[in-house]
């Protein structure tokens, strides 16, 4: 049976939108997928046509594929199927109603957007219109990432009481961003928290490179999201639909001086149920951590890690830096706690697990998920739900709200359309 072809319009033109459609493009086969397959047939730009077509020549889209000028003309090209949203989380909003009011599937960078009304705004349109919507959150969908949620599920670890989850890196941020960099201006919701900045662009060995040059060459990765999105992909994901509730947050914030914008941000959210819990009576804390000033790997090559560490009642999971695109883990197994004197007790299991990442950077399997969606009449993905999304951006609201972070009326807005 043929594969099924996604026909996709790309929203912008920075470099994760660079970075997207250039795994869009990779054989499906080097991951071994054989059921679906990309192309892109359109892509636009807000400020010229011109732009769009480069954009598309850069990342070796078909030559058929259409440059256009504005978002307006993109959303309105009958060929297009879905649409993967590629803007600053200040205008995820906006654009997202544009798609969807245009009767186009969306895939919506993370943030989803800034706040939680917003979130439930989009959905309550998609669903009205019958359409697919999905925050794209990449990570969600790496094999690594699935493979750790079923042991959670499965109850190999135990009982998980609690997950630890950071990404943060050390800059300069004076001079690095001074005031107007969309990373800590507040116009652009800038900050910490849910700032999400292009990725490296390649892939391979030059992911070795520290994270501080990453940073100067392409600006950091979304933080405090990536931290979140670990904390709730374990602790909330995990349970079952019915027993999944909101986490109680209480989180501490430190602002920018020069903005006003977040640039250390710490999390402690309570969930009512552990997962794997046999009783149902135990709670489960997740503690994410985000920073701009101090760093996850402080020297750039795994020296101080995990990122990310699951703990059970049977063992834990400690996962590498980075968050975002994590390859390796490794699991620890409870011993039996006994003295290891010769002959009594039994030592701790230990075992690393590396799941590499094919040709490309890794974002083709968050648009393997999509597309499946779409050709399935899903309107949403089991990996990251509708429902999912709206308790992460309420939970960044109950954040924002504790450490008096507040974006302008204009972007916080349920308006539309607003031209920002």
């Amino acid at each position: 049976m043929s594969p099924h072809t996604v026909r996709w319009g790309i929203l912008a033109t920075g470099g994760i939108a660079q970075t997207f459609t250039k795994d869009l493009l990779v054989d499906p086969t080097t991951r071994d997928v054989s059921d679906i397959k990309h192309t892109v047939v359109a892509a636009a730009s807000s400020s010229s046509a011109d732009r769009a077509k480069k954009f598309l020549q850069d990342t070796k889209c078909p030559s058929s594929a259409v440059a256009y000028g504005s978002y307006a003309e993109l959303v309105a090209d009958k060929n297009v199927d879905i649409i993967y949203v590629a803007t600053p989380h200040s205008h995820h909003y906006q654009n997202t109603m544009l798609c969807l009011e245009a009767g186009k599937h969306v895939l919506c960078e993370k943030a989803f957007t800034v706040n939680a009304a917003q979130a439930k705004k989009l959905v309550e349109l998609a669903k009205k219109k019958n359409l697919f919507l999905m925050e794209a959150v990449w990570t969600r969908y790496f094999p690594l990432s699935i493979e750790i949620r079923k042991m959670i599920e499965s109850g190999e670890l135990g009982t998980v009481h609690r997950v630890i989850a950071d990404l943060s890196f050390n800059e300069e941020v004076e001079k690095t961003w001074g005031t107007q960099h969309r990373m800590v201006n507040m116009d652009l919701a800038g900050g910490a928290l849910l700032d999400r900045k292009s990725i490296l662009l390649q892939s391979g060995p030059e992911l070795k490179v520290s994270l501080h040059w990453r940073v100067l060459l392409t600006g950091p990765p979304a933080v405090g999201i990536y931290s979140l999105t670990w904390v709730f992909q374990c602790l909330y994901h995990t349970l079952p639909p019915s027993a999944r509730r909101a986490p109680k947050v209480v989180s501490s914030i430190e602002k920018y001086s020069r903005t006003g914008a977040d640039e250390k941000t710490s999390m402690l959210l309570t969930f009512p149920s552990a997962p794997s819990d046999p009783t149902d009576s135990h709670t489960a804390h997740g503690i994410a951590l985000t920073n701009l000033r101090v760093a996850t790997d402080v020297d750039g090559h795994g020296s101080a890690n995990p990122a990310i560490r699951i703990q059970g009642t049977k063992g834990e999971i400690m996962v590498d830096h980075p968050a975002y695109r994590p390859t390796r883990y490794t699991i620890v197994m409870k011993g039996d706690g006994k003295a290891k004197a010769e002959g009594e007790g039994t030592k701790a299991v230990r075992r690393e697990v590396v799941h590499e990442i094919p040709k490309g950077h890794g974002m083709f399997w968050e648009a393997d998920e999509a597309g499946r969606c779409v050709r399935d009449g899903k309107l949403e993905s089991e990996g990251l739900g509708w429902e999912e999304s709206v308790v992460i951006m309420e939970t960044m609201d109950e954040v924002r709200r504790q450490g008096g972070v507040k974006y302008p009326e204009k972007i916080e807005t349920l308006d539309y359309p607003v031209e920002l």
